[in-house]
């Protein structure tokens, strides 16, 4: 249900404030979107139901497991986005902090339910299995529109239109903002698909980063619109946003702007569009810095060159290191079942796996006690792609980096298009691990290590895995970290955000550590860090390794600077970071020799506390997420740390040899 009045916001205390009674049985699950939430695009019921992906096996899969795209797809995240117990948890502290926000989550994590309608209660409860088991599904992407009209004309009615009615229009890419075709047809590359039960229109966005866009830029437009500096590094224009909770839906943030330009939560799209890569054809890649002929890129590059000797389509347009180039590279085989479907030198590997090697064990585990909260259970055919996907994630975070030694100073290359790491920031990091030891192979000490931590849960010891000293000053950690502001939080305080409303916890103990109330008594201009995702309007501390080329006006328009900004060769305006990060090392009396290890943690034991700790209970259909998510990640490894990359340091050598990342990733197929 949509609607264009005051609505529900920041829970049940500032729905009384607003003077809007919601009735007890929908404390943090509204029946009504907020105005604060609501966003342009095509609205619930204005297009038919999408089509389930268990219809697109019939065709598209079952032929060539290698390649066929259905099996590719059922092994990334994109299929589990709504089975995933780590989404689920974040979004049951998201609906206790704002009320009615989990529909920012549902249009995108479940959007065959949010298209049908059950979005609300916005906590999900009425989301259905099937809904679960689509996930990022295949109509959906496949039904995909550039908002700004330019190519094929998708559902926006006004005032839902997710662009800025410019001449010509900019598109709003970004936050779940998707324009959907109406009818039968799916959009992809191709003009000559044969003898499907649907018709076929050719898309020149689905080979474009900006289709990507669409959901892998996140703003809150809750923040962007009611948070002092709108949560951006540059604070929007006066008229561009109401400020006021409640308020029509024309006069907001989400509805003035392009969504890069306020609420930043994650950003790996604007990453990419600020990198030089997105503006390079794959045959440029012999002209390349040398230190980026190597990794994702190099494989990206091969893979082309292997799909036509140009690098460009089969068809001749123009093949740019894209979204596309590495998370759906082309592959030799056929696209569909039907004899009469060609063989294709340039067909997508539908392959589109992160960085995720943990979560698909855990979505096996879930499964295994029947405690998936929907879309169980998983089918054989399911938990056969999940582990190939997990294998195919390790691959990819394989090729992401690049270690080089030189003297006492260890160069971390970024060889991805986007920041590294990327993503949703909350919970992930990476960061290096020296291991330094004597003459006779005797360890001297270890920068970053990585163990056992005993902590108290619920009363009761508890041994975690986890990055042991947080403050380590010989390791360098990697990782964004969002926060609240002083000014945002004494705001929050006047709508009638409790000012106990806990913001960290000690990882130890589970004790409070800081507060909204403390935070909001604090000196103007102080931020603190937490983990309250829809209540964050800043980056407190951004040390993700830039992508090649990206400069720092863009940086600074788009809320994805380095935070300091002097990192990375502290460029400045006009000026271009560093993709690369030096860390000059600091050998203990007697070093000898050294490991040196890229890790990749994808959730953290510290995340997992707080989702666990701030989640309240009284949600009857996500009050146990966080400890059930809990479960999950101790039964699975803790999310236990992947080693991305390796180097070796030798203080007995005045030559020290450069090392790089691991085994590579490889696209293993044959042609039909």
């Amino acid at each position: 249900m949509r609607a264009t009045l005051p609505g529900f916001a920041f829970g049940a205390a500032l729905v009384a404030v607003l003077g809007v009674q919601s009735p007890p049985a929908a404390a943090f699950q509204a029946t009504t979107v907020p105005t604060d939430i609501q966003q342009p695009g095509t609205q619930p019921q204005e297009v038919p139901d999408l089509i389930s992906s268990l219809n697109c096996d019939n065709c598209h899969a079952g032929y060539d497991a290698a390649v066929e795209p259905s099996t590719l797809w059922r092994g990334s995240m994109m299929a589990h986005a709504g089975r995933d117990p780590l989404f689920w948890a974040t979004v049951a502290v998201a609906e206790q902090d704002f009320d009615g926000s989990g529909d920012l989550c549902l249009r995108c994590h479940l959007g065959e339910g949010w298209i049908a309608g059950r979005s609300t209660p916005t906590d999900g409860s009425a989301m259905l299995d099937d809904d679960a088991v689509g996930g990022v599904s295949c109509h959906l992407c496949h039904t995909l529109t550039d908002p700004d009209g330019s190519e094929h004309l998708g559902v926006q009615n006004a005032p839902f239109l997710a662009h800025d009615e410019g001449t010509p229009p900019e598109a709003y890419l970004g936050s779940g903002m998707y324009v959907l075709w109406p009818t039968n047809e799916r959009l992809g590359p191709y003009d000559d698909a044969q003898a499907a039960p649907h018709g076929v229109i050719q898309s020149e966005f689905h080979r474009s980063s900006a289709l990507c866009g669409t959901c892998h830029d996140v703003s809150n437009p809750a923040v962007g619109d009611l948070a002092p500096h709108h949560g951006a590094m540059v604070p929007l224009a006066a008229g561009t946003y109401s400020g006021v909770p409640g308020t029509p839906v024309d006069g907001k943030a989400a509805f003035n702007n392009p969504p890069f330009r306020y609420g930043v939560v994650e950003r790996t799209y604007s990453e990419h569009v600020l990198s030089t890569l997105t503006t390079k054809r794959i045959s440029e890649y012999p002209t390349f810095p040398p230190e980026l002929k190597h990794g994702a890129i190099e494989q990206a590059f091969l893979a082309a060159m292997a799909a036509d000797p140009s690098g460009d389509y089969v068809d001749g347009t123009p093949r740019t290191f894209t979204c596309q180039a590495c998370h759906l590279p082309p592959v030799t085989g056929k696209g569909a079942k039907q004899n009469q479907a060609p063989v294709r030198s340039d067909l997508p590997w539908h392959d589109m796996t992160g960085g995720s090697t943990w979560m698909p064990a855990v979505l096996l585990h879930l499964d295994d006690q029947d405690d998936l909260l929907l879309g169980g259970p998983l089918t054989a055919a399911e938990r056969s792609a999940l582990q190939s996907g997990a294998s195919r994630a390790s691959a990819l975070l394989d090729s992401a980096a690049r270690l080089e030694v030189s003297g006492n100073t260890v160069r971390v290359v970024n060889l991805t298009g986007h920041k590294l790491i990327s993503g949703y920031p909350e919970g992930r990091r990476m960061w290096l691990r020296t291991t330094w030891r004597d003459s006779v192979g005797g360890v001297l000490r270890v920068d970053g290590e990585y163990g056992t931590l005993q902590v108290v849960h619920d009363g009761a010891p508890l041994a975690v895995e986890t990055l042991l000293d947080l403050a380590d000053p010989h390791a360098r950690v990697y990782q964004g970290k969002p926060g609240v502001s002083q000014e945002w939080a004494a705001k929050l305080l006047t709508v009638g955000v409790p000012g106990t409303l806990p913001l960290e916890y000690d990882r130890t103990t589970g004790a409070v550590t800081r507060t909204l109330g403390e935070l909001a008594a604090a000196a103007p201009g102080t931020a603190w860090a937490t983990f309250r995702f829809v209540l964050n309007d800043v980056v407190v501390s951004d040390t993700r390794i830039p992508p090649w080329g990206m400069p720092y006006d863009g940086a600074l328009e788009r809320s994805v600077l380095p935070v300091p900004d002097t990192q990375y060769g502290n460029p400045g305006p006009g000026g271009v970071f560093d993709h690369w990060d030096e860390v000059v090392l600091a050998p203990p009396p007697g070093a000898a020799t050294a490991s040196i290890e890229l890790l990749y943690q994808s959730t953290s034991w510290e995340y997992v506390q707080f989702l666990c700790l701030a989640n309240d209970g009284t949600n009857a259909f996500l009050g146990s997420a966080g400890e059930e998510l809990l479960e999950a990640w101790l039964a699975t490894g803790m999310a236990a740390p992947e080693v991305i990359a390796t180097a070796d340091w030798d203080g007995r050598s005045a030559t020290v040899p450069q090392s790089s990342a691991g085994r590579p990733r490889r696209i293993t197929v044959r042609s039909p």
